[in-house]
C-alpha cells in the first residue's frame, strides 16, 4: 500500500514539531506546507511554502494538520473537508463552539478522520493511568485534581490561559474519568496586562458523580504538570513532565499513635512508582491519527470530544464572568 500523504498547513511553534514527527511516522510522507508568513523555523526542508490551504489541497494530499492560530481553524478544516482530507486540528477545536460544531459536523457528514490535537493524553503517564483505571486498580473514582502551572509561553497570541492550557485538564479528565461534566464553577483573574485571562481555579462535577478541581495560570516561576485521581484504594499521581506515574496505596498497617488512631480514615500505605515506557506524546498522537485513517484503530481524540472540551472552557468562562455555577 502507498504512504499517506500529508500536508501542514501552519509553520510555527508547533508546526514545526509536526513537521519533524510526521517525517518519522512510517507509512506517512510529508509532502507540502503551507504557512502565509513564511518558514520561520526552516522546517520545510525543500519543499514548496505555499500560501494557503487552497495550494496545499492542490497537491494531492490524503490527510493533514492544521497548526493556523486557532480563529483560522475553521475555514481551513472545512476547506480541508469540503476536499475529502482527513484533518488533525490542533487544540482547541475552534474558537468558539458554534464555529467547532460546524468543523466537527463537516467531518461527520463526509465520513472524514477528523481530530483534535489534545496531546496531553498521549503522555505515558496518563495512557498508564487510563489503562489502569480501566482495569479498576483503584476502585470507585471519588476526584481528579490537575495543576497547570509555569511561566507565560511567548507562543501565545490569540486566547487565554482557560482555551490554551486548561482544555488539556478538561479533555484529560473527562478521558480517565469516561464522564463528561454536567456543571462547573471557576474563577479568573489576569495580572500580566493581556485581554484575556492568565489564571483560573475551577471545580467540576462529573455525570459520574466524581468531583474534580483544577489549578491553571502562566504567572508561576515553577512549571509542574500533574494529574491525581483519588479512589477508594489510595491515589495515582501522574506528573507529566517527567512521565512518572506514582501509586499511594491505602495503608493497611495499625498504628499505637492515639492522636492518629482515632482518626476514622484511611492512612498512608506504601508508595510505587511504575516503570513505563516513554515515548514522545506527539508521535503517539499522529500513530494514532494515521491508523484512524488506515481503520486500524480509534484512539483519537474526536472532533466531537474536542466540541465538548471547548463547550466545557466556555462554561469556565461564562461562570468566571457571572458568578454563578454553569450546568452543561
Amino acid at each position: 500500500m502507498a504512504n499517506l500523504r500529508a500536508g501542514l498547513i501552519g509553520l510555527g511553534m508547533m508546526g514545526r514539531h509536526h513537521a519533524r514527527v510526521i517525517r518519522e511516522l512510517d507509512g506517512v510522507d510529508l509532502v507540502a506546507v503551507a504557512d502565509s508568513f513564511g518558514d520561520p523555523h526552516n522546517v520545510a526542508d525543500g519543499l514548496t511554502v505555499y500560501n494557503t490551504v487552497e495550494e496545499l489541497i492542490e497537491q494531492g494530499i490524503d490527510m493533514a494538520v492544521a497548526a493556523v492560530p486557532t480563529i483560522l481553524h475553521e475555514e481551513v478544516a472545512l476547506r480541508l473537508a469540503e476536499a475529502g482530507i482527513h484533518c488533525l486540528v490542533e487544540k482547541p477545536i475552534a474558537n468558539d463552539s458554534e464555529s467547532g460544531g460546524r468543523i466537527a459536523q463537516a467531518f461527520e457528514a463526509k465520513g472524514l478522520i477528523g481530530a483534535v490535537g489534545h496531546i496531553e493524553r498521549f503522555n505515558p503517564s496518563l495512557q498508564s493511568l487510563r489503562e489502569r483505571l480501566g482495569n479498576g486498580d483503584l476502585g470507585d473514582v471519588y476526584q481528579i485534581s490537575t495543576r497547570r502551572q509555569g511561566p507565560f509561553p511567548a507562543r501565545i497570541a490569540d486566547v487565554g490561559v482557560v482555551k490554551d492550557l486548561a482544555t488539556h485538564d478538561i479533555d484529560l479528565t473527562a478521558w480517565l474519568a469516561q464522564s463528561n461534566f454536567v456543571n462547573v464553577v471557576a474563577h479568573t483573574t489576569s495580572r500580566s496586562g493581556r485581554e484575556h485571562e492568565d489564571m483560573v481555579t475551577a471545580i467540576g462535577h462529573l455525570k459520574s458523580g466524581v468531583v474534580t478541581n483544577h489549578i491553571v495560570n502562566w504567572l508561576s516561576p515553577m512549571k509542574e504538570r500533574t494529574t491525581v485521581v483519588l479512589g477508594e484504594r489510595g491515589a495515582f499521581i501522574a506528573d507529566t513532565i517527567s512521565a512518572d506515574l506514582t501509586f499511594v496505596e491505602n495503608g493497611t498497617f495499625q498504628t499505637d499513635w492515639d492522636s492518629v488512631a482515632a482518626f476514622r480514615g484511611v492512612s498512608e500505605g506504601s508508595s510505587t512508582r511504575f516503570a513505563l515506557a516513554k515515548r514522545e506524546p506527539l508521535k503517539m498522537e499522529h500513530e494514532a491519527f494515521r491508523d484512524a485513517i488506515l481503520g486500524k484503530s480509534m484512539n483519537i481524540v474526536t472532533m466531537a470530544e474536542g466540541l465538548e472540551t471547548l463547550r466545557v472552557a466556555e462554561a469556565v468562562l461564562d461562570s468566571a464572568k457571572s458568578g454563578s455555577v454553569i450546568c452543561l
